[in-house]
């Protein structure tokens, strides 16, 4: 499980530190993609073939389902750890998320995101201010 939050910068070559914590649980590879709310998802190869496998289910009749593919798929890339701990955004996913220099890297339980530091911020302070308001609408989805 990934938990726990952590800053760290992109040279100038695309590269960051993935958190120590987070790097044996990746694994030797994974994939890192574009998720959602402006950031990246990184996932396991085992939780990526989870996810694909639902994926592949989507009715391809269904507008929305090709788009959403389209949109997850087409911005994957497997990446791997190098040995200072590093790994490479390639720059589409850095330009999607807008990551120049520093950055979040946040672990979500069945997979990593990493942010722009500052949405990332904009983020949390956003959703400090509603919390009491989505803890309750959690809740009637029976959480």
């Amino acid at each position: 499980m990934f938990m726990g939050e952590y800053k760290h910068n992109i040279d100038e070559k695309g590269r960051m530190i993935m958190p120590a914590k987070f790097r044996d649980a990746l694994g030797e590879s994974f994939v890192v993609t574009r998720g959602l709310d402006q950031c990246l998802f990184v996932y396991p190869l085992t939780e990526w073939h989870i996810l694909e496998e639902k994926i592949k289910k989507l009715p391809l009749t269904k507008k929305d389902a090709r788009a959403f593919t389209r949109f997850f798929f087409s911005g994957a890339t497997e990446c791997e750890i190098d040995k200072q701990g590093r790994i490479n955004l390639p720059a589409p996913l850095r330009k999607y998320a807008q990551i120049e220099k520093a950055c979040a890297v946040i672990g979500v339980s069945n997979r990593v995101e990493i942010w722009s530091d500052e949405i990332w911020t904009d983020y949390i302070d956003e959703s400090e201010s509603t919390f009491t308001e989505i803890t309750e609408n959690m809740m009637e989805i029976d959480f």
